[in-house]
């Protein structure tokens, strides 16, 4: 019998592929327009998505000359989409490097009010390098120091999230007692790199925690989400590669003390769909010719921790040795992996690795019907290599309006999919439970 699958719109710019923007079927508003945000989240939840993601970027780009850059920032968005939308689950990045637990936790348990318990917190390190000099460091951490600082991040932010029991207001009028002060508790946290008192200063929220959200597939992120994420964004080429990954985290999420249906794993995929598979093939060449070689370059530079890949041959085959060893890398290990691995299966030229990597960052990138993209979504869920997937449109609003017109009837008669939204909470969208608050008793 068929599995339900999950489906989260991973919102980026104008469209995932870099030169999405260009694109007569992109949008026009500006990236710091709120009302093209709230159009597609009100299209996603329309079409009955699970969620919808926005990553986030702490520094301009080198590619900002010819990529439309400059959105609004993550977090102050969700609460005006929270305010738009009713069902649909709001996630959004925020850095474990770059900002402090108590902040963090006040920030993300104010969204989950806000929007009546629909939140995701998506857990990054930040491994670009231009982010630190903004924020007063002269390097970025390394990789493992990096995520030595998040897995302690992440168990202060729990703590803080759990400091008040959920029956710590009450809210007598006639008494005049408003808070059980026994019922909210101090978290006295002092350990590697942080030093916090708590309590938080506001009331557990709908979700007792907002859900959390990880996408590094290095050993090391394999090891934080086994043991902290509840969903995981991950990149793949391959329905083989995409399957070890899963069978992998799944059993490390059970060697960590968890059940695996406690993480839900959700392989990127961007489609450009057309009619038929060679209208959607067709699209795909089209944006692949609006590219630019100097973006393409600046961002496989970036992957690689600034690498210089500008004096390879533009049209001759690579090999793993054009390439640094991913395990020495201090930026994004796993994405590095992806490629080097793309190299060495199938000797692209520099040109064409540049375009395969320009519709998806190292992604899945799909042409075809809208039959065609669920047969993959059909078979990746079905050979236990996703849980669903991070839907990435190619070009936005208007390849989103064709996955929510075409491809979702598809998998909906084919029973995979929901017709209607069965619970008020991203966590009952994911089947997610409730936490269980460890330090008070009802």
């Amino acid at each position: 019998m068929s599995r339900s699958i999950h489906l989260n719109l991973f919102i980026h710019g104008r469209g995932h592929h870099e030169a999405g923007w260009r694109h007569p079927g992109a949008t026009r508003k500006a990236l710091t327009d709120v009302s093209y945000f709230a159009d597609l989240a009100r299209r996603a939840e329309a079409g009955r998505f699970d969620s919808i993601f926005f990553a986030d970027s702490l520094e301009l780009g080198d590619g900002a000359r010819y990529v439309a850059s400059g959105a609004l920032e993550p977090l102050t968005t969700l609460a005006a989409l929270a305010r738009e939308t009713s069902h649909i689950g709001l996630i959004a990045t925020a850095s474990t490097t770059y900002t402090e637990p108590f902040n963090l936790a006040r920030q993300f348990a104010s969204l989950d009010h806000i929007s009546g318990g629909r939140v995701g917190w998506n857990i990054v390190t930040s491994w670009v390098g231009g982010a630190a000099p903004n924020f007063g460091y002269d390097r970025t951490p390394e990789h493992s120091e990096r995520y030595a600082r998040a897995d302690e991040f992440v168990e202060v932010v729990k703590a803080l999230w759990d400091s008040w029991a959920d029956d710590a207001i009450i809210d007598d009028v006639t008494s005049g007692r408003f808070l059980n002060r026994g019922r909210v508790r101090r978290i006295d946290w002092k350990g590697r790199f942080y030093s916090v008192a708590g309590p938080l200063n506001l009331p557990r929220s709908p979700q007792g925690r907002p859900v959390l959200v990880q996408a590094g597939s290095s050993a090391t992120g394999k090891a934080f989400a086994a043991r902290h994420a509840e969903a995981v964004f991950t990149a793949h080429l391959t329905k083989a590669s995409a399957a070890d990954f899963y069978a992998e985290l799944k059993q490390a999420t059970i060697a960590a003390g968890r059940r695996a249906d406690e993480v839900v794993i959700l392989p990127g995929l961007s489609a450009a769909i057309g009619s038929t598979d060679a209208e959607g093939q067709a699209l795909l060449e089209e944006l692949n010719g609006l590219t630019d070689i100097d973006v393409g370059l600046s961002r496989l530079s970036n992957r690689f921790g600034g690498h210089d890949f500008s004096t390879l041959p533009l049209d001759q085959p690579l090999s793993r040795d054009d390439f640094p060893d991913p395990s020495t890398v201090q930026a994004a290990q796993s994405r590095a992996v992806v490629i080097t691995d793309l190299v060495a299966r199938e000797r692209p030229t520099l040109r064409t690795l540049l375009r395969q990597l320009a519709g998806a960052r190292g992604h899945f990138a799909l042409a075809g019907s809208p039959e065609r993209i669920a047969d993959v979504i059909e078979d990746w869920t079905e050979s236990r290599a996703a849980d669903g997937f991070n839907i990435m449109p190619p070009v936005l609003p208007a390849q989103l309006d064709i996955f929510v017109d075409h491809v979702i009837p598809v998998l909906q008669k084919r029973g995979i999919f929901r017709r209607e939204y069965a619970a008020d909470t991203l966590r009952g969208h994911y089947g997610l439970t409730r936490p269980v608050n460890p330090h008070f008793h009802s």
